[in-house]
């Protein structure tokens, strides 16, 4: 399959879409976490129903993982590589934020707790969360840091196999379904606590998501085909969609937990064949709706809406960096609220928003002023120094006319 993907940087608003589509489903997620922990019955009927099809929306963050791979691909596959300045880069706007939201967290959770600082214990703990990334829904940095690392092979892997890419795409597809088998029926029942931390938790080994990051590249480098492909199966591809999604629940009741008597903490585990299946469809008929909201922008589509898309867009990391500020939030207000177990259902919707609208301004505020950009990976320059830097060009320019 030939490369479709213009060499000359187009922008791509679907992109854009679904970004911010992927990433507002995760933090929709969280956001449903902290209602059910408010609630005050695990075996009632609200909580049941809700802990039922929270599977559903679950693709979204195998989506964000996708569209990693895809934004990257897009930006660096025509290049010509200079992998010192890639990582140099990608480093510097990922270990900072992620250094500094892990200690401020862990500030505010010891303020929140009265603690006293002891910083021997402060310090083995910092460590701990930094090391694992077991905190404050942070896991996702140390996987795309392991990306990071990995992305000049996976280009060379595509160039390498130029003219090759769809079984490329087969065998990591094939692999990655492989992987899900034996995750759940033969690694989940094992005892693996002596086994090093990176093996035995699949949630931050880069390796278990390996598709999502080569389902990505593919479908930057065959960029057109792949959408043509899509639209020309949507209806097909939309209707499993809809019947695998709330198969969710029928999987997660009755095989993972009535067939196979498995925990809550096992059947809500991401790493499923089944779900591996669905995540793949939901994510290209994601694509499809991004494609239809850049058409919708073309014609008609309402200014103020497209600046919302367009600004949360290009501060999506932020917002998840800073996504626990506004989770935390959220749960304060419902340790105040004291809602019962129907009321709390009902809240979701109103709740995630808050989340979302919350995260968005604190992202757009670190982004617009100096210095707090570096907070979201994305430091600004001191203004001194862009102002002098404007003033220099511009003489330069008056030189060049002269």
């Amino acid at each position: 399959m030939a490369q479709t993907t213009p060499k000359h940087k187009v922008h791509l608003y679907e992109v854009d879409f679904m970004r911010l589509f992927f990433i507002f489903g995760v933090l929709i997620n969280h956001s449903v976490n902290v209602f059910t922990d408010h609630m005050s019955s695990t075996s009632g009927l609200p909580y049941y129903l809700v802990d039922s099809i929270r599977m559903i929306p679950h693709y979204t963050r195998m989506g964000f993982l996708f569209m990693s791979g895809l934004v990257l691909m897009l930006n660096y596959y025509n290049k010509e590589p200079h992998w010192g300045a890639f990582l140099k880069k990608r480093f510097k706007g990922s270990i900072p934020p992620y250094l500094i939201w892990n200690f401020l967290m862990m500030v505010v959770i010891m303020w929140a707790n009265n603690d006293t600082f002891q910083f021997s214990k402060f310090s083995l703990s910092y460590l701990n969360y930094v090391v694992h990334g077991s905190h404050f829904y942070l896991y996702f940095m140390i996987i795309i840091m392991q990306l990071y690392l990995l992305f000049p092979g996976l280009v060379w892997l595509f160039k390498r196999l130029e003219g090759h890419h769809g079984t490329l795409l087969t065998v990591s597809f094939v692999i990655q379904l492989a992987m899900m088998f034996v995750i759940k029926y033969k690694l989940e029942q094992m005892d693996l606590t002596s086994w090093p931390y990176w093996f035995k938790t699949f949630g931050i080994n880069v390796f278990v998501y390996q598709f999502y990051f080569i389902a990505g590249g593919y479908t930057a480098i065959h960029y057109n085909e792949v959408y043509d492909w899509i639209n020309a199966h949507i209806k097909p591809l939309a209707i499993t969609a809809v019947v695998m999604g709330l198969g969710t629940t029928v999987y997660f009741r009755f095989w993972d937990e009535a067939v196979l008597h498995l925990g809550q903490s096992s059947s809500d585990d991401t790493q499923q064949p089944y779900l591996f299946i669905y995540d793949v469809i939901m994510i290209m008929v994601v694509f499809w709706i991004g494609k239809q909201y850049a058409a919708w922008r073309q014609n008609g589509m309402p200014s103020w809406l497209d600046g919302i898309i367009q600004r949360s867009a290009k501060v999506n990391f932020g917002i998840y960096l800073n996504q626990i500020i506004g989770l935390i939030t959220l749960r304060l207000i419902l340790d105040h609220l004291q809602l019962g177990d129907w009321a709390l259902v009902v809240a979701i919707p109103l709740g995630s928003l808050f989340v979302l609208s919350y995260s968005f301004l604190i992202a757009w505020f670190c982004y617009k002023v100096y210095p707090f950009g570096f907070l979201i990976g994305r430091p600004q320059k001191r203004p001194l120094k862009a102002r002098h830097a404007k003033g220099i060009g511009h003489a330069a320019s008056l030189r060049v006319r002269e």
